[in-house]
């Protein structure tokens, strides 16, 4: 119980420091930042898998904690995180070196993003059935719905 508390407190004061830009340049400062994301991403908080899982994919060094922040993100996003689960789908859609684009997996990501709020995902994913992609069709009904919704999310 007491270690559940220790990892809150951290967590709290490292997402305090890193908006400071000369404590997050530091090598030492930086490791121990990722050290209390990393904790709290273990405890199952799905604020904590967004937030490093969007940290590993963005600035992490190497394939392995690129690999890392998409798990977390994967994981944050089938717990209800819109961020995470609209930035599956931009990652889907794009493809990389070990997987080609996927019009059906980002209609996923993006669908689940639009349930959960996010109005970017709406518009992206009626834009996606507008036109159709990589494994997915063009379907217009789709996209006339997900236009509906990205305008009642304010888009």
């Amino acid at each position: 119980m007491l270690w559940r508390l220790r990892a809150r407190v951290g967590y709290v004061v490292a997402r305090r420091l890193f908006h400071w830009a000369w404590f997050v340049k530091q090598p030492r400062g930086w490791r121990w930042l990722e050290g209390q994301f990393a904790r709290m991403a273990n405890l199952d908080n799905l604020a904590a898998q967004s937030f490093y899982g969007h940290i590993l994919l963005f600035r992490g060094q190497g394939f392995a904690a690129r690999e890392e922040g998409v798990r977390l993100l994967r994981l944050a996003a089938t717990g209800g995180d819109a961020k995470a689960a609209y930035q599956l789908g931009a990652l889907s859609l794009a493809g990389d070196t070990r997987q080609a684009p996927d019009g059906l997996d980002a209609a996923h990501w993006w669908a689940l993003a639009a349930t959960a709020g996010h109005p970017l995902a709406a518009q992206r994913l009626a834009d996606l059935y507008r036109v159709g992609g990589p494994g997915l069709p063009a379907d217009t009904e789709q996209a006339a719905r997900f236009v509906q919704r990205a305008q009642e999310l304010g888009l």
